[in-house]
């Protein structure tokens, strides 16, 4: 499965980088930085792939952050 973050009009870019290395910790801050710029030009990202349960706690931690995620079959 994996986890896809969305752009949204309401989250600062660091926010978001903050968010996604706080959440998903295996993140290095640079590909943190690239999930977020596609998110934002592209309008979605792929976080992570991974099990399922895993990738229904990272969407939710994302989700307690106020970013939007969702997870997909990969």
């Amino acid at each position: 499965y994996r986890v896809v973050l969305y752009n949204d009009d309401h989250n600062t870019m660091d926010h978001v980088v903050s968010s996604l290395l706080r959440c998903v910790p295996s993140l290095l801050a640079t590909v943190a930085e690239r999930i977020m710029l596609e998110a934002h030009t592209t309008g979605r990202a792929t976080v992570i792939s991974c099990l399922k349960e895993q990738a229904e706690y990272y969407c939710e931690r994302l989700q307690t952050c106020g970013l939007t995620a969702t997870v997909e079959p990969a």
